[in-house]
């Protein structure tokens, strides 16, 4: 699996689907105008591939396992077991036929999980804003390539919360600008500043709850530190900008 930075094709892919106003250098404007729901135009199955494929293991990148594995699904456009196995997942979960196939049932369920503005139904961009009023601009990669990648950190957290119980998560730290980043401590090469991390607090869910789940929702860096009252998370290895193993640590 290649451990190369976001590629430029798949962010024009996220650009277009977002609806997001981009100039030199990869800054993105931000929103610009309301999305419509996604327009699935066929049935999908084990087999496929298409920018429909990569829109699909995006939303499905949650359902990753049935217990902690230290896996996630490929986002590559070609709809292979690993994803055919996370579709069942999800439709388990939403009561669906789970056979895998996308049919127009699974679309308007995954479609129920959008925003028109391009976030998730339970998750707003603001909430992971770097809190030094950078928005998305200031970190280790253009505003447009971290709101991208944002939205594949919702939809794993759309898949935490169905798993919770559907309670509701916090986020105490999502996206930081480079400059805030260093203000609280962070490390250079912090996973925060590629938008690729959270630290999140589920409603009612005892930390060390969090952490199981978020062992099986592909998150490849599932973190609690000493003495603290969130749950850290994040891809560090599908998005290859932290490097190392798959790093869960249970202090």
């Amino acid at each position: 699996m290649p451990r190369s930075r976001f590629s430029h094709a798949r962010r024009s892919f996220l650009v277009r689907s977002l609806g997001l106003a981009t100039v030199a250098g990869g800054a993105s404007l931000g929103i610009v105008h309301t999305a419509d729901a996604y327009g699935w135009s066929r049935t999908l199955r084990q087999g496929d591939s298409g920018a429909d494929v990569t829109e699909l293991q995006i939303r499905v990148a949650g359902w990753a396992s049935d217990s902690a594995a230290q896996t996630f699904v490929a986002v590559d456009g070609a709809f292979g077991a690993g994803t055919a196995a996370a579709v069942r997942r999800f439709q388990s979960a939403y009561g669906l036929t789970a056979d895998g196939i996308v049919g127009s049932q699974t679309q308007s369920m995954l479609n129920s999980l959008e925003s028109a503005d391009g976030s998730t139904a339970h998750f707003a961009w603001s909430e992971f804003h770097s809190k030094d009023g950078s928005a998305f601009s200031g970190g280790n990669v253009g505003s447009s390539t971290v709101q991208a990648n944002i939205r594949r950190l919702m939809y794993k957290l759309e898949a935490l919360r169905k798993k919770a119980g559907n309670r509701s998560i916090s986020i105490t730290s999502g996206f930081r600008s480079i400059n805030h980043n260093r203000n609280v401590g962070g490390a250079s090469n912090s996973q925060h500043t590629y938008g690729i991390a959270a630290d999140i607090v589920v409603s009612g869910v005892s930390i060390g709850q969090v952490r199981s789940l978020a062992q099986t929702c592909g998150f490849s860096g599932v973190i609690t530190y000493n003495g603290s009252q969130f749950n850290h998370v994040d891809s560090r290895i599908e998005y290859a900008y932290g490097g190392g193993g798959f790093y869960w640590a249970y202090a």
